[in-house]
């Protein structure tokens, strides 16, 4: 919605029209017009009318009380008329620049009518009839210097409330800070011109991650309206959290008007989920129930939230609110590492604990284990993590008879599996490892390569973005793992972690949310290995019919790969076939990952090997155990060990598990104190369900 600003002065800039002049001359336009606002200046006046009032009408009217108000014959041309269009956004910067002036005076004295053969009266000497900028005196200089003073001070005490410092602290929402300080900033003029509805009419776009503290933000705006004494809350509930799921508009958007309802909500901020009418934003459907909101908007708050998707996404939606709503767009990125452990130690304060600055290394690897499965759940996660960490640390202050309040890493060594304590460097493990003399000679030659490249200027780093291939279980993710570790202890990578996920994790639900949600996971991995298995996974074909978002994914990665070449290795694993039409499809991801790693399937002698050393890492291995499970290998047929189906390693962990499972299952029922795995348990564990399916059937003799 526009406005009109019509500004009215004496074109003499001598000449000032004094300030009741002005006011009686609004007050009776007030009776005729619906004034947006005034403002009473020295020597001019500020109208704001509805941009369809007609302007030569107003510009008469105006004339006609200068004439009424003065008492004579006024000439039109001595006043100036400046007039322009403005918006909504405008004319709340006005109000909050300078508030309204107040039209509390008497009315104006209306001339009596005169017949038309009635002698006319003298005309007026506007020089006498206006007070010039050297006769105003000092009365309304003071008046000003009050007001001014006094809403100084009104704003002052908006900018110091109890939530509004709360929200200060808060960490990262940069947007949602400045919404914050904005609206601190105009309580006061919104306050002294009663315009309360120019606030509770807008409504709010909120793009934001799961798990990145939406209900926080939420509760803490309704906190602020409602000590600013913006917005008058329900006293039980201020704040309803609704998700507009998919399905038939009638009944889906019949239970969001529910949450609106006059009767029963009113006076409530009311969040809107509506992430699964994002790509439908633009339907009929939704844009019915976008005209009907309007009649609700100023009774509650309205927000509308999306997940964190593009900017320009974000303000394509915007625009369609913006039809019907004034609308302001708020987003909020997802957390950095940095401030996740902000978030952590805040939580850590207020249990009463500090941390030793090593202890972060340990709290970043569990995050990271979080984030690898998927699952990842922003501030939520961190406070369970908290949670586990100073469970820890009072289970070891039990354990060791201490009382103190400060958690250090020694305490909390349990709060993640994957861990690294400098118990051995990478290169020596990676060459531990069965059957990786030829991967650990590879990985050598690249890092040689790397450390080259960096003692001689004139060379230029080497794109060490990698691909593994191979069959499941051969080791692609823990040899990643390994490389990680070597290239920080090399001084390649200042972190060395290990981020690991799946390729289609990459892809968003909906339009606008692939590129950001790819980004955001390369950029927790700056520094580290991010490691991509089923990459192929990514590229489903030129002529796959519905929409896929793993094409943005790729051109996200690709960039990140090129701007972050000496700060991330990005390593993409899957089957050789896959991998290699993956990279056929997008030649700019083939050209930034030269290093081809192949992870050969296990021969029979190395499955027995990997078996074993598991047995022997956790157990005591019971007489005739290995030969056991050699013949059991042995037994497998080559076609099942070349297959697509067998997964190696991974195999035989599962083998190893249910065979410790039957040794634990013996020894509490023979009420033994020690646990040794016997040949027993391994030709129980081998014969049940999967494990037996693929040995060769035993010929029976009989009779038909």
């Amino acid at each position: 919605m526009n406005f009109l600003e019509l500004k009215v002065s004496f074109k003499n800039s001598s000449l000032l029209i004094p300030e009741e002049t002005a006011k009686q001359v609004l007050k009776i336009l007030s009776n005729k017009y619906d004034l947006a606002y005034c403002l009473v200046e020295k020597g001019y006046f500020i109208l704001v009318v509805d941009e369809n009032a007609d302007l030569s009408t107003l510009k008469e009217l105006v004339f006609n009380e200068f004439k009424s108000i003065l008492s004579g014959n006024f000439d039109v041309n001595s006043l100036k008329f400046e007039e322009k269009s403005i918006d909504r956004n405008q004319l709340v910067m006005m109000q909050m620049t300078k508030p309204a002036t107040s039209l509390d005076v008497p009315d104006a004295e209306q001339p009596a009518a005169r017949s038309e053969d009635a002698p006319a009266a003298e005309p007026v000497d506007t020089s006498k009839s206006v007070i010039s900028e050297s006769e105003e005196g000092s009365t309304a200089s003071d008046s000003a210097t009050t007001t001014q003073s006094a809403l100084e001070d009104r704003v002052a005490k908006a900018k110091n409330t109890k939530t509004l410092n709360k929200i200060r602290t808060l960490v990262g929402a940069s947007e949602f800070k400045s919404l914050a300080e904005e609206i601190a900033l105009i309580a006061p003029v919104l306050a002294k011109s009663g315009c309360y509805d120019i606030l509770a009419t807008r409504s709010y776009l909120f793009s934001i991650g799961d798990g990145n503290g939406l209900t926080t933000y939420l509760n803490l705006f309704a906190d602020l309206l409602d000590e600013l004494g913006l917005f008058s809350f329900d006293p039980n509930t201020r704040v309803i959290e609704h998700k507009i799921p998919s399905g038939p508009a009638a009944e889906v958007f019949k239970g969001a008007f529910n949450r609106l309802s006059e009767k029963a909500n009113r006076g409530r901020l009311v969040c809107f989920d509506i992430s699964e009418w994002m790509s439908e934003y633009d339907s009929v459907d939704f844009r019915t129930f976008l005209s009907l909101l309007p009649d609700y908007a100023g009774k509650n708050i309205i927000v509308f939230r999306v997940p964190f998707i593009e900017k320009e996404v974000v303000s394509n939606l915007n625009d369609v609110f913006n039809d019907r709503l004034s609308m302001r767009q708020i987003s909020i990125l997802p957390f950095n590492n940095s401030e996740l452990i902000a978030c952590a130690k805040k939580t850590i304060k207020d249990y009463g604990f500090t941390v030793n600055e090593d202890v972060w290394d340990v709290f970043e690897t569990r995050i990271i284990e979080e984030k690898n499965d998927g699952r990842f759940y922003g501030v939520e996660t961190v406070n369970k993590v908290v949670r586990d960490m100073i469970y820890l640390k009072q289970l070891y202050m039990a354990q060791n008879n201490t009382d103190d309040s400060v958690i250090k890493k020694e305490e909390i060594l349990g709060l993640s599996a994957t861990y690294n304590n400098g118990s051995s460097a990478g290169l020596d493990t990676l060459r531990s490892m069965v059957g990786m003399e030829k991967i650990a000679e590879k990985v050598t030659e690249i890092v040689t390569q790397i450390e080259a490249s960096s003692r001689f200027e004139n060379l230029e780093r080497p794109c060490v973005h990698m691909r593994f291939v191979g069959s499941p279980g051969t080791g692609k993710t823990t040899v990643a793992r390994v490389i990680g570790q070597i290239l920080k202890e090399k001084g390649i990578l200042r972190n060395g972690s290990f981020f690991e996920h799946q390729g289609r994790s990459f892809c968003g639900r909906y339009v606008g949310e692939t590129a950001p949600k790819t980004a955001a996971m390369c950029r927790d991995a700056y520094g580290s290995v991010l490691f991509i298995d089923e990459a192929y996974s990514l590229f489903r074909g030129e002529h796959h019919s519905n929409i896929d978002y793993g094409r943005e994914a790729i051109d996200t990665l690709i960039s990140e790969m090129e701007n972050h070449r000496r700060d991330l290795v990005v390593i993409m694993a899957g089957y050789p076939d896959e991998m290699e039409n993956l990279m056929k499809a997008n030649p700019g991801l083939e050209s930034r990952m030269p290093y081809i790693i192949e992870f050969p399937n296990y021969n029979r002698d190395q499955l027995v090997e990997i078996f074993m050393r598991m047995v022997n890492s956790s157990f005591t291995a019971g007489e005739g155990l290995e030969d056991t499970v050699r013949d059991y290998f042995n037994k497998l047929p080559d076609n099942f060990l070349e297959s697509k189906e067998f997964s190696n390693a991974r195999f035989v962990r599962n083998l190893f598990e249910r065979t410790w499972g039957k040794s634990i299952l013996r020894s509490q029922m023979n009420n033994l104190t020690s646990v040794a795995v016997e040949k027993e348990d391994f030709i129980a564990a081998s014969s049940s369900g999967e494990f037996s399916t693929f040995l060769p059937k035993k010929k029976t003799v009989g009779f038909v």
